[in-house]
């Protein structure tokens, strides 16, 4: 098919090739861009890809992202970082789409794994890849965003194409040390283009990243205190991420906030678990519990168990506090393997009968 998935890259040998030898499967032109690798990643390139480019790190992601797309042979773009590679690939529906919605900004479905407090955990979300670059292009130093090149609002699409992401494993040293970075350059980009909500809620990100709660709190704060349109995907984390972080900080009275905009973003299980968790930390045990039962009910999640274990867990330690010990093993038993919930249940064995 007439698509180029354009890549910027730099010493990441290992994850760059994981990423390329899933590209291979599929008839797409590979455009790999490397932006000063002092490792193998130059050769993997040389094995894999069919158009190469070099590019003098400047601190803007969003140069090297657009210079990458300009090597490509093809208009119609799917952008790919080397710690990503290909799960799903519906090609039939895709080229459809194309044809369909020439003027589109083409949103994947991304998976990212990460450490949580569990273990191993992923959370799904959506972001916009894939593109005609007669329309479109990439702005922002970091975290970069897909803006029409006109100004126009962008015309969204979901695309039956489904990635895998590693890049928010690590040690804690490592995460540390990538959001501080980060950081450095979003500051840099709100001196030079002024206060913006997208900005904000990246430092917030980063800041959250660092375990640097007070600070995460602090810059969402700002963020959203722009008028904000609640059907944007990074609006919805920003009001999510926000709610964690005053979790963290154990502010729960501020986090009641939720009960406020509830109507307008109560429109995923993540959203009304996180409700559930408020009511729980103010004491507010029916409420806590009718959320979770209504987070169950939703077939998508963010996050990892929302919608699913982690919600009947939550109920489950709320009827188990109230010495209501027969609710709660039915709560614990519907966790699956959740090893916390078995744990649970081994704790109750033979209580309350």
């Amino acid at each position: 098919m007439k698509l180029s998935v354009c890549i910027i890259t730099r010493n990441e040998v290992e994850k760059l090739e994981k990423c390329l030898k899933s590209l291979k499967l599929y008839d797409l032109e590979i455009v790999v861009v490397d932006t000063g690798s002092m490792d193998a990643t130059k050769q993997v390139i040389k094995n894999y890809a069919d158009v190469l480019g070099e590019f003098v790190w400047c601190n803007d992601f969003s140069k090297a992202r657009n210079y990458s797309v300009s090597l490509a042979n093809n208009d119609w773009i799917l952008v790919l970082d080397s710690d990503e590679w290909i799960e799903q690939f519906d090609v039939r529906r895709v080229e459809q789409l194309l044809r369909e919605n020439p003027e589109m900004a083409g949103r994947i479905e991304r998976v990212n794994n990460y450490d949580g407090v569990d273990g191993k955990e992923s959370g799904h979300e959506r972001i916009s890849r894939m593109f005609d670059r007669r329309f479109y292009e990439y702005r922002g130093r970091i975290h970069e965003q897909v803006v029409r090149k006109d100004g126009k609002s962008a015309e969204h699409q979901n695309v039956p194409i489904q990635i895998g992401h590693s890049g928010y494993e690590g040690t804690k040293e490592e995460k540390k040390k990538k959001a501080k970075r980060n950081i450095e350059l979003l500051l840099l980009d709100l001196k030079e283009m002024g206060e913006d909500p997208y900005t904000f809620y990246q430092l917030g990100k980063s800041y959250y990243m660092c375990q640097e709660y007070d600070k995460a709190a602090e810059y969402f704060e700002q963020g959203l205190g722009f008028d904000l349109n609640p059907g944007l995907e990074y609006v919805q984390d920003m009001v999510e991420t926000y709610a964690y972080a005053l979790l963290q900080l154990k502010r729960y009275g501020e986090m009641m906030f939720l009960e406020n905009i509830y109507k307008e973003f109560a429109v995923s299980a993540d959203y009304v678990f996180l409700m559930g968790l408020a009511y729980m930390n103010n004491a507010m045990f029916e409420e806590a519990v009718r959320e979770f039962e209504k987070a169950v009910t939703y077939s998508f999640c963010k996050v990892e168990g929302c919608n699913s274990f982690k919600a009947y867990y939550n109920a489950g330690v709320i009827r188990e506090c109230l010495g209501e010990y027969e609710k709660a093993r039915q709560y614990y038993k519907q966790c699956g393997e959740y090893e916390p919930a078995l744990e649970a249940l081994k704790r109750l064995k033979g209580i309350g009968k």
